[in-house]
């Protein structure tokens, strides 16, 4: 626990001297908020696994430890974090992955990073080093710590541990590829998705939807000809490039924007260069846009929209917070860190 020890030690002088640490692990989301600020907080020394209990299915890590080394340790066991981070070139973190709310394609299907979250340890604001949650899903009570860090970007304290609910690895896979535009890949996207079919990824990009199936063998090599497409050789590479955000679309997009709406949302600006994953609910758009044009939109699809990549980042890029959930973000703040040193403005320029 040396290493948990010297981060108190640095909070406790930030706090004395009102310094802002500016925390990071893998630095493979600097991109995502606000430019960050503060002195640079190295957390990528806190790794390992600490518990693993395979028949149990949990684990819990470290904060710095790499997600390609945690997919390594519970591939020994024929296991998976079910929700598919991405591993960014092997740079990715669990705690930035959970302080970002990262999640892949199977993300309607089996949760995101935040649903397999059982609990954690942070340092707040005070120098205490705190567990909230526990290791299995009965023993969680109370205020529901653990997930409020998904999407947090590391305001409330320096994530030291993270215990995860895993899952057993699928058997088998494959891909469909069918051509068809937009607004019929949302609308079969969405019927597909409300039947038995065993579908792990729904994705529609240049022409063409993609549907991943995962299961038994027998099961998957009996549903695939039901949805009227063409296999794919390889399919495990373009599920990771859009995992990864490595695909063409993301490579060339030096401005990207982020909607979550509904996933029946209709298509628009069909004009502009549009990714359609999650089965619909989660749209990446490429481009200079207005932020508050796409946040109208947005907002009329039951969703928000954020910017990713690009742009001016010295205003607010996150979806705009109504008075309520503005308060208490804020009530939020004080109480885990009083002095404001965790990643100031990171979220919004306000916190």
């Amino acid at each position: 626990m040396t290493n948990v020890r010297a981060l108190q030690d640095r909070v406790r002088h930030a706090v004395s001297t009102s310094e802002a640490l500016c925390i990071t692990g893998g630095n493979s989301k600097r991109e995502l908020g606000r430019e960050p600020a503060g002195s640079l907080t190295d957390v990528s020394t806190l790794s390992g696994v600490v518990e693993y209990q395979p028949t149990e299915l949990m684990i819990t890590v470290r904060a710095g430890t790499r997600i390609s080394t945690l997919r390594d340790v519970l591939a020994e066991e024929d296991q998976v974090l079910a929700c598919e981070p991405p591993v960014f070139g092997g740079s990715a973190t669990i705690g930035g992955t959970l302080a970002c709310n990262q999640s892949g394609p199977s993300r309607p299907w089996y949760g995101s990073i935040r649903d397999h979250v059982l609990g954690v340890r942070l340092i707040n604001g005070k120098a205490e080093h705190l567990r909230f949650g526990g290791q299995v899903m009965k023993n969680v009570a109370g205020y529901d710590v653990s997930r409020l860090q998904a999407g947090a970007m590391g305001i409330f304290g320096i994530l030291t541990e993270v215990s995860l609910k895993v899952l057993p690895r699928p058997e088998s896979s494959l891909t469909v590829r069918r051509e068809i535009d937009a607004n019929e890949a949302i609308r079969l996207m969405n019927e597909i998705s409300a039947t038995p079919t065993p579908l792990t990824g729904a994705c529609w990009h240049d022409g063409a939807m993609y549907l991943r199936l995962s299961g038994p063998a027998p099961v998957i090599e009996a549903a695939a000809p039901k949805l009227n497409g063409k296999l794919i050789g390889d399919s495990d590479l373009f599920w990771q490039g859009l995992r990864e955000q490595t695909l063409p679309f993301f490579d060339s997009a030096e401005i990207l924007w982020r909607m979550s709406v509904r996933p029946n949302s209709p298509h628009h600006k069909e004009q502009r260069d549009w990714l359609i994953d999650w089965g619909g609910a989660q749209r990446w758009l490429a481009g200079q846009d207005d932020f508050g044009e796409l946040e109208a939109s947005a907002t009329g699809y039951g969703g928000e929209v954020s910017s990713i990549r690009g742009g001016d980042r010295s205003g607010d890029v996150l979806p705009t917070l109504g008075e309520a959930k503005r308060e208490l973000l804020i009530r939020l703040k004080q109480a885990f860190d009083p002095a404001g040193v965790f990643n100031p403005g990171r979220l919004y320029s306000w916190l």
